[in-house]
């Protein structure tokens, strides 16, 4: 059949939900741990998911790792926040027999402050079935799987995510997110230039808002845009610093 395989640590609001989205349809259920401190692993265990621990080494690392535990041919990837549709569930059943593609990209719904997003985030496509010998994933921000073979989308059902407990909560993953995609670029090279923190922040809040008609989800809409434009500003900038570090050293926060 179909290995789930899900990456946590102190998800234990989450990971009963997660779990039992897809218990009918996978008969290897996968999760590995970074050290939780909360009931995460004594929740997983009782609904009978395989567990693990690895030491958090970035998100493509421990997802990578829990998709080499996985037994079967076809592998699900879901994060502890997230919970498969019916309707998705049973399409993929379908689709992993039908041997027309080796990856399939999945369409993934957010709740944001007390309703699901129509636009603005929607549609969400993100690469989450696959072979396992095919699918890979990279370290960008938070992951990005990639596909060595033929690539196909489910259009029925989505992935719900349950990403924001709130608006704060929002904000303060966007920071990190952000740090995490500077450090990144940083390690690959990349240069920030004045034109990026003021254009690409701009054209991600035109893009949101107005291509993608975030506009019709109100003041839900406004605030997507403008925290995802804030976050791409702070990407760019986090990578700024890391230049000045890099040239000026110590000196950078500091007086001789």
């Amino acid at each position: 059949m179909l290995s789930v395989v899900i990456i946590t640590k102190n998800e234990e609001e989450n990971i009963g939900r997660c779990i039992e989205s897809v218990k009918e349809i996978s008969d290897d259920i996968v999760v590995v741990d970074s050290g939780s401190t909360d009931r995460t692993v004594e929740i997983a265990k009782s609904l009978g998911a395989r567990t693990f621990y690895k030491e958090w080494q970035g998100y493509s690392v421990q997802k990578n790792y829990a998709v080499g535990l996985a037994k079967n041919e076809w592998v699900l990837s879901l994060d502890a926040d997230e919970e498969l549709s019916t309707e998705l569930a049973q399409e993929i059943l379908k689709r992993i027999g039908s041997g027309n593609y080796d990856c399939y990209l999945l369409n993934r719904q957010t709740y944001y402050l007390g309703a699901f997003l129509k636009h603005g985030w929607f549609p969400e496509w993100r690469l989450r079935l696959f072979k396992k010998e095919i699918g890979k994933f990279e370290e960008k921000a938070h992951d990005v799987c990639r596909c060595k073979g033929k690539v196909g989308r489910i259009e029925k059902g989505v992935i719900y995510h349950y990403s924001f407990k709130s608006l704060e909560n929002h904000v303060s993953k966007s920071v990190s997110y952000a740090k995490l995609v500077a450090e990144t670029l940083h390690a690959e090279g990349k240069r920030v230039y004045l034109s990026q923190l003021i254009l690409r922040p701009l054209w991600h809040f035109l893009k949101v808002y107005i291509l993608k008609k975030g506009f019709l989800e109100g003041r839900r809409g406004l605030l997507i845009s403008v925290i995802g434009a804030f976050y791409t500003f702070l990407k760019y900038a986090f990578l700024l610093e890391l230049q000045l570090k890099e040239r000026y050293g110590e000196r950078l926060w500091r007086k001789s």
